[in-house]
């Protein structure tokens, strides 16, 4: 069951990469991905709220650098300060 469901939070964060800059339909899309992720994997639902209510405000215009090649910001991951 882990190892599905890390495989589907690591194929909705893929949709970051590359970009310079992440735009707010960016990360709808991820949040949804991921709220389907968690939800099949039968995470509460009031998780599932906090934790896509986290993400969504704090990568809304999450600015990337533009000198990092695509497979090494593949490796960034915004401070959620968990």
């Amino acid at each position: 069951m882990f190892d599905q469901l890390s495989a589907r939070l690591t194929a909705a964060v893929k949709g970051f990469r590359g970009k310079g800059r992440i735009t707010e339909a960016d990360v709808d899309a991820v949040v949804k991905e991921i709220r389907t992720a968690l939800l099949d994997a039968d995470v509460a639902l009031s998780v599932v709220k906090t934790f896509t209510e986290r993400i969504r405000e704090q990568a809304i215009g999450l600015e990337l650098s533009s000198s990092l090649n695509k497979s090494y910001s593949s490796r960034i991951s915004p401070d959620f300060g968990w």
